[in-house]
């Protein structure tokens, strides 16, 4: 059977129909909100993050996994040290393959949550010996997350690619202000809004000088009804904040550009005000009123720096200097 919707629930509910006690996921990249809800499973999970030996990790994704392999029991994260770009999740019961899954979903917010972009099927019981040999082999060259040690530099990129641009997002509009119905306060405004309801604007600026931050809005995503209107659902993300928080984000909106439709904003998923509650609590602002310039001046800053640590998650660093 071929999936193409629903892929994270299908993968943390498998288990309830086949016998197993053992999942392991080979993933080409890794996002740390998934790998965090292993958790949640009744046995335990080995996670590898097969292009490390390509790309090798960024710091703070590799702290963010770190963090999980550090708190949760059941989990094993493991790097390969081979260029590994497959997606598999494989069921084991007594360390035999009971049921697997492959395709092209990565095991990252992304990658199993944008319907009809990627999808699993299923194998069949004469590929399971020859897939647990694949694993095997994969296993015999690949490192503990913990054994992993990375320079002090901020990003770490084994090929002789550039290092990745760090796009800095105002919180104020062209007049200097904080906007009074959008950005920080969304909420603020009139219609179907939460009170603290927050996002990052996307500027046409951003988009010309960043071309590789901020993927084109796909139009085969479909649509759903926010208020009383159709908008298309564009891809989910994973925002790692620099205090650690880890939050699942949306880049919403439309604007074109040279023809083709970029996304105009970052609001936090499912609920706008997820990311309007972080930022006001970080601030000192009580919930529900109306953040000011005065506001982010006292806290030291009026940006926020963006830069995007693999495919589908992004880094926000809003920290204030020292």
């Amino acid at each position: 059977m071929l999936y193409e919707q629903n892929l994270e629930e299908l993968i943390f509910n498998r288990h309830e129909m086949i016998e197993s006690d053992e999942l392991i996921v080979l993933s080409g990249y890794l996002g740390p909100r998934p790998v965090g809800r292993l958790e949640e499973l009744p046995f335990n999970s080995t996670v590898i993050y097969g292009m490390y030996g390509d790309k090798g990790i960024q710091n703070i994704l590799h702290n963010s996994l770190l963090h999980h392999q550090n708190n949760i029991d059941n989990v094993n994260i493991f790097y390969s040290n081979i260029p590994i770009h497959s997606k598999c999740y494989i069921w084991k019961y007594k360390n035999e393959v009971k049921h697997a899954l492959i395709g092209s979903a990565n095991f990252s917010i992304n990658g199993l949550s944008t319907p009809y972009r990627e999808v699993l099927a299923e194998t069949t019981k004469d590929t399971f010996k020859p897939l647990n040999t694949y694993i095997d082999r994969i296993m015999k060259h690949s490192t503990i997350c913990t054994d992993i040690i990375l320079p002090s530099e901020e990003i770490i990129i084994k090929t002789t690619s550039k290092l990745v641009n760090i796009c800095q997002i105002s919180l104020l509009d062209n007049k200097g202000n904080v906007q009074e119905a959008t950005g920080l306060n969304w909420g603020q405004g009139k219609g179907n809004v939460r009170p603290n309801d927050a996002c990052l604007v996307i500027r046409t600026h951003h988009l010309s000088d960043y071309p590789n931050l901020f993927p084109p809005i796909q139009d085969y995503a479909p649509m759903i009804i926010v208020g009383s209107r159709k908008q298309r659902k564009n891809d989910k993300v994973e925002i790692i904040w620099d205090d650690g928080i880890i939050m699942d984000g949306l880049l919403e909106g439309s604007q074109p550009i040279n023809g083709i439709k970029y996304p105009k904003n970052f609001s936090s998923f499912p609920h706008k005000d997820i990311i309007g509650k972080y930022i006001r609590k970080r601030l000192g602002v009580p919930l529900g009123d109306k953040v000011t310039r005065e506001d982010l001046e006292r806290y030291g800053r009026t940006t926020i720096d963006v830069s995007l640590e693999d495919e589908g998650i992004y880094y926000f660093d809003f920290s204030a200097p020292k």
